[in-house]
Order: C-alpha cells, then structure tokens, then sequence
C-alpha cells in the first residue's frame, strides 16, 4: 500500500519555513521535504519522483517569480505528461490537486506557486503576509531599502523581498534569527488567512 507523501521545494528556506508552519499548525508529520537547489532541478524531478513506488501524494512548492504563466505551463506539461488529466491552464487560487488517473499507480499530486498562485512572486513575497499589517518596523525597513543609493543597491529587483525580510528580521529582539525559526519564535505571524490557505491545500492533498 503506498504510505509515502512527499513535498518537493526549491531551496532549504522553504524547507525550514515549511517545517515552521508544520508545527505550528500541528499538521502530521510528511515521509520528506526535499530541497531541489533551485528551480530547474525541481522541475527534472518531477517525473521522477510521481513513478517512485509507494508514493500515496506529492505536493510541488515553487515560485513564480516574474512569470507565472510560464511557470505554471512548465509544471502543467510534466504532470500531463505523466498522465493526469484535467490539469488546468492556469493554477488555482486555493492551489492545484489532482487524483490520480484511473488505472493507474501514480500519486495524487497538488502543486502551489509562490506567494499565492495568483501574482508573481517569491517565499518572501509569502512570508511578508506574516508580517503583522501594523508593524511600524516593517514600513520603516522598507523606507530603508528603498532609500539605498542605486550604486549601492547590490540586490537584483527580483531579490527586493528578500531584502526586505532579511532586513526587518535582524531588527527583531533576536537578531538574524532564519526564515523557519522566526515563525516558531513569532516574530512572522502564522495565523494569517494566506497561511490558512496554504494549510488548507496542504490538508487537502496529504491529509484529505
């Protein structure tokens, strides 16, 4: 009987952040969190992981960076490919889950985009709704980060969030704390409705 539910990330931030939101939400516990070393990797192991035996579900965490179309269209050939159908053109707000095709020993399989499934974006774009909203600190770290002289800006645009985050968080009374240990420490709030619809998704593809 297959028993194995796998979640496949881009990077160790997500892996840490997911395993933040695991427990503080009190979700079971998955066979593995894999870090992939970035995007292309993770994509080359989608194929691979949806035929390994005893798999029961796979969940897919990516980002969608600058363009979430063509993320999405990536990831929406490889699980056609493999067999699933009904896969959508484009991912849905409350993120993907497909049963697996009759007849078959594929997963179920689900697959979210960073931050949301509905903007471009990163993790950090995600963890930013874990910022509370009347946060002064946070507005004054994003003042800061605006306000670096363009020859000092080393940072590409697409990294800005990551800035950001970085920055507020070593502000913090623990300074520097990482990604995953800041949620279980409360300075990034869990309890926010874009958490409960991550959770929601991961409920329904590993839990349901």
């Amino acid at each position: 009987m297959a028993t194995k539910k796998i979640l496949l990330v881009e990077g160790k931030d997500d892996v840490h952040v997911f395993r933040a939101i695991f427990g503080q939400r009190q979700l079971p516990h998955l066979s593995e969190i894999k870090d992939h070393e970035g995007y292309p990797h993770l994509l080359e192991a989608i194929p691979v992981r949806l035929v390994e035996s005893e798999v029961q579900a796979v969940g897919i965490v990516l980002d969608a960076d600058t363009d979430l179309a063509g993320r999405w269209a990536a990831v929406r050939h490889r699980l056609a490919a493999a067999g699933y159908v009904g896969v959508p053109t484009a991912p849905e707000s409350r993120g993907v889950v497909l049963e697996p095709p009759a007849a078959t020993l594929l997963p179920r399989v689900g697959a979210w985009l960073m931050p949301n499934n509905q903007v471009p974006g990163i993790l950090e774009d995600f963890l930013r709704f874990l910022v509370p909203p009347t946060d002064a600190l946070f507005v004054y770290a994003d003042q800061v980060v605006n306000g670096i002289p363009a020859p000092l800006r080393l940072f590409t645009p697409g990294d800005r969030p990551k800035a950001l985050i970085h920055t507020w968080l070593s502000w913090q009374a623990e300074p520097g704390r990482p990604l995953g240990t800041s949620i279980t420490a409360g300075f990034l709030k869990h309890a926010t409705p874009e958490v409960d619809a991550l959770v929601a998704w991961l409920r329904r593809l590993f839990f349901a």
